[in-house]
């Protein structure tokens, strides 16, 4: 399945005099990106509509950024790890033609660095794990799922380690 993942990575513009010498929203590139996104893609074929492509725009930015977007979306006046806009959600009608000849756009995720950070070092794994462990889970919103109980949020979080586990990474779970 192919899967475009554009990736825009305001972090370094938010605090660029701050920035230590290895960015760390550098530290996953691009390619890296849209392979794991293809995996998770392939893992989850059952969730996605048949297209000829899809693609997911994945923005890493900044807590006061952050705080903001969950202030406007969510009424929420505090920063958050990530936030999922999901495109299939919206009732919007599309021509057959674009349907079988166009990339399905999925939606938007959107990672806060900061808080990212923050919670590596709390799990006591690697910045480059937490932030596909959001990835993660921003994709599977967008394709649906959802954790309003206990119990879904088990089972999103479970597909969750899944989803780390088809591309190489594992969340040590205490």
């Amino acid at each position: 399945m192919l899967i475009e993942v554009n990736v825009e990575d305001c972090y370094a513009l938010a605090d660029a005099d701050n920035l230590p010498e290895s960015a760390p929203s550098g530290e996953i590139a691009a390619e890296t990106w849209e392979n794991w996104f293809s995996v998770w893609l392939e893992n989850q074929a059952a969730d996605v509509p048949v297209a000829p492509g899809y693609e997911v725009s994945l923005r890493l930015t900044a807590d006061p950024e952050m705080q903001a977007l969950n202030l406007q979306y969510r009424q929420l006046d505090r920063p958050t790890d990530v936030l999922a806009f999901a495109a299939l959600e919206v009732d919007c009608p599309q021509l057959e033609e674009m349907q079988s000849s166009e990339p399905l756009y999925l939606g938007d995720i959107v990672i806060s660095i900061d808080t990212a950070q923050r919670q590596a070092q709390q799990q006591g794994h690697p910045l480059k794990t937490e932030l596909a462990w959001l990835a993660a889970h921003g994709f599977l919103h967008l394709l649906g799922w959802d954790h309003p109980d206990e119990e879904s949020l088990t089972q999103m979080l479970d597909r969750q380690e899944t989803l780390l586990e088809a591309i190489g990474l594992e969340i040590q779970t205490a």
